[in-house]
């Protein structure tokens, strides 16, 4: 947690936000904080570079051009901070809609910015290596799925269990220092080529 603190500086961020007194107290706070910090209003219709943290102002209605800037792929997603005037429903819906991290409330205060920035990170990150964790057991199963089909083939074509099947795939990426999935695709592959060079009747 205490690097997580220490990280805060140097952050690039970026206030999507009317230049208001709102928007300066804003700035201030996270200059003090000290993050690299930009304002821009009104939203681009361009992407954005890449950015750490973005303090977006969310309203009853949201535009297609923040819609656009902000729907990157969940593993390129920056930390989102909103900012709202109103709890109406329309603004709750906005919120849950770009699926912010943490909410400011205004009037902006000096108080809250440095905690919801924390608290917006932390958030961030735990999503972060949450999706690590699902494209590890994505692969996982995908290498699964490929060396049981490879046994099956090797099951099929030797008349060998499943067992003695693994053991020859085992025992191929052995000898060729290779994995067992590297060899499983080769299998599979061979299979497929045999398949297609049958004679048609």
């Amino acid at each position: 947690m205490t690097d997580l603190i220490g990280s805060l500086r140097n952050l690039n961020v970026l206030v999507l936000h009317p230049r208001d007194a709102d928007a300066d107290d804003l700035i201030q706070q996270i200059n003090r904080i000290g993050c690299n910090v930009e304002t821009l209003w009104p939203p681009p219709e361009v992407q954005l570079p890449p950015l750490d943290v973005i303090f977006v102002e969310i309203k009853e209605s949201i535009s297609p051009a923040l819609a656009k800037i902000l729907s990157s792929r969940p593993e390129q997603k920056p930390t989102l901070v909103g900012i709202i005037a109103y709890e109406n429903p329309s603004v709750l819906a906005g919120i849950l809609e770009l699926d912010v991290h943490a909410v400011l409330s205004k009037p902006l205060r000096a108080f809250g910015v440095l905690s919801n920035l924390l608290m917006a990170r932390r958030t961030w990150q735990m999503r972060q290596e949450a999706l690590k964790t699902e494209e590890k057991l994505r692969q996982k199963l995908e290498q699964i799925q490929t060396i049981t089909e490879a046994k099956f083939i090797l099951m099929r074509h030797h008349g060998i269990d499943e067992q003695e099947a693994y053991k020859v795939i085992r025992s191929h990426a052995m000898t060729r220092r290779s994995s067992t999935v590297e060899i499983a695709t080769a299998i599979i592959y061979a299979d497929g080529l045999l398949n297609n060079l049958k004679v048609r009747k």
